[in-house]
């Protein structure tokens, strides 16, 4: 019996021992509830705060340019899980100390809530072991592409209509209707030094900007035509840091880059100087309009560029007021041009460059300290005289604005519709300002310009053709209905391009617009001279050695209200 006794007493303690160890855990967790609860609240505040000093990093890093490793992301976002989850349970915990203090022990309650708290508490000690594993390692090693690159450049801070066309800018890329922008203008308007100035004035914007917060800006200097696909990829994938087959397809490395832009929230494509439109496809540029908050910008000399792109609006940059002109030209002219004897010249020296940015800071530098008046009063005679007055004024210039002049259409040999648009163009440089469109396109049909046509009408068409592409391409401005102009320093180009041509076909003289009241004996009038403009003057009468004049076909005389007289011998000398 003993035995009996003994060996039942010995299995009802180890009975109990066993039941104690699976029991006493959930009544250690009902009998310090309160104490837990507060312990786990007391850690999860931690773990909130330490979320926070590493968000705080990576906000900073990402505005700095870096990218976030995979798992710190992930690890914020396990943290913000488990406060959803802490936060979920908040009810709950409410619910059973509220039981417990009303003497209704609701074990059941209290022991499914310390459960739930057991495995967040849990989680948290993992979480918190892998967070203080990451250190300062928190971003992609060696990944150097920042969100905006700095790009060299004139500022034009203290440049009131470059400012005001840098904020207009920015406001629209704060507009989400607009996607696609174009800035269109001729050459050395200023609109490579607008979004320069923009790309770096995005340097400045705060990350927390959502819609001029890009998550990366690319900058594209779009090469001269033919368009080459591949050179405006290379450029996008070097600045993406992308790993590409250099020889593979445009294709395959489009897909590619339409993969990385995509990971991005939202991109800035700042595409310069495009000459020919480009499908953003065939590139790999994500359309913006499929891409929330992301925006393409175009600059370009030519309108049809943009309308060809679809741009959702155009910005026309225009030359600067006379008031803009002088300041910066005092600018980079420095204070020589203000002293009492040089002013005046340094002034006409300014108007001359006719508010065109490039031309005013160009001549400006290279008046800089030249301090004898004799000096300015040359470079004014030259740039009146539309001679180049310095290699820095031809290169940065001249050279400049004739590129838009060399990618004018050539005239189609095969076609005999289709006409000389440079030809057209050179011609415009006989009239002193103002060009009248009709007399225009009537001396363009007489010099054989046009093509061949067998109505006027038909060759008026053509010749109307003819002046909108001019237009489109910044080289002719719109004046009036029935006017057009040409730019002072366009003009002095196109004389300049003219002179320096060793075809006799563009031979010219050109004397309009400066006062004459008589054509001296000195004029360089010569039997190879093809076009001769004395416009706008105050000549009275032509001198017998006109009728020199064999191979000129066209003499432009328009107003000169005070001509009385000309030679009867005169026409006798023209060709028929």
């Amino acid at each position: 019996m003993d035995i009996l006794i003994n060996a039942v007493g010995g299995i009802v303690v180890e009975v109990g021992k066993f039941v104690c160890k699976c029991i006493y855990p959930k009544i250690e967790n009902i009998v310090r509830f309160s104490s837990k609860i507060e312990n786990l609240r007391e850690e999860m505040e931690k773990l909130t705060k330490f979320r926070d000093e590493i968000n705080g990093k990576v906000v900073k890093d990402v505005g700095e340019g870096y990218k976030t490793k995979p798992d710190v992301i992930k690890w914020i976002k396990n943290v913000c899980e488990l406060e959803d989850e802490w936060e979920t349970m908040q009810q709950s915990i409410a619910a059973a100390k509220t039981f417990a203090y009303k003497c209704c022990p609701k074990w059941s309650l209290r022991s499914q809530v310390s459960t739930q708290a057991q495995k967040i508490q849990d989680q948290l000690f993992r979480l918190k072991q892998v967070g203080e594993s990451f250190e300062s390692n928190l971003m992609v090693e060696n990944y150097q592409m920042k969100r905006v690159e700095f790009i060299a450049g004139p500022s034009v801070e203290g440049q009131s209509a470059a400012t005001r066309n840098l904020n207009e800018i920015l406001r629209l890329l704060e507009d989400d209707k607009v996607c696609i922008i174009g800035v269109v203008g001729p050459g050395g308007v200023g609109k490579t030094t607008l979004v320069k100035n923009l790309n770096n004035e995005l340097l400045k914007i705060n990350v927390s900007n959502s819609k001029l917060s890009f998550g990366v800006v690319v900058w594209v200097t779009v090469p001269k035509p033919p368009i080459d696909i591949k050179k405006i990829q290379a450029q996008i994938v070097s600045r993406l840091n992308l790993k590409v087959d250099s020889e593979g397809s445009e294709v395959s490395i489009a897909s590619k880059i339409l993969e990385r832009l995509n990971q991005e929230k939202s991109f800035l494509v700042i595409l310069d100087d495009v000459w020919d439109a480009i499908n953003l496809d065939h590139v790999g540029v994500p359309q913006p309009k499929a891409h929330t908050g992301s925006k393409v910008i175009i600059t370009s000399r030519f309108g049809d560029v943009c309308k060809k792109m679809k741009t959702d609006i155009e910005m026309n940059i225009s030359t600067l007021k006379e008031d803009e002109s002088w300041q910066l030209f005092i600018k980079t002219a420095g204070d020589v041009a203000n002293r009492e004897n040089i002013q005046p010249i340094a002034r006409d020296i300014a108007r001359e460059c006719g508010g065109l940015p490039l031309a005013i800071t160009v001549i400006g530098a290279c008046m800089s300290g030249k301090n004898r008046v004799e000096e300015w009063v040359d470079a004014l005679d030259s740039l009146r005289m539309s001679e180049p007055y310095d290699k820095d004024v031809i290169d940065e210039v001249y050279k400049v604005i004739k590129l838009s002049f060399d990618y004018l259409e050539s005239p189609d040999t095969g076609s005999k519709r289709r006409g000389d648009i440079k030809s057209c163009f050179l011609y415009c440089s006989l009239y002193p300002l103002i060009i009248p469109i009709d007399d225009l396109i009537h001396c363009w049909w007489a010099e054989g310009f046009l093509g061949e046509f067998d109505t006027y009408e038909k060759a008026y068409n053509r010749g109307i053709t003819i002046i909108g592409s001019l237009k489109y391409a910044c080289l002719l401005e719109a004046h009036e209905m029935d006017c057009v102009k040409m730019h002072d320093v366009v003009r002095d180009v196109a004389k300049w391009i003219a002179n320096s041509s060793k075809l006799d076909e563009h031979i010219s003289v050109f004397q309009a617009g400066i006062g004459l009241t008589e054509i001296s004996h000195t004029t360089k009038v010569s039997a190879s001279v093809k076009r001769i403009s004395f416009a706008s003057n105050k000549i009275e009468y032509l001198p017998d050695f006109f009728t020199e004049c064999s191979n000129t076909t066209s003499l432009l005389l328009q107003d000169n209200e005070s001509l009385v007289k000309i030679p009867d011998k005169f026409f006798c000398h023209f060709q028929l």
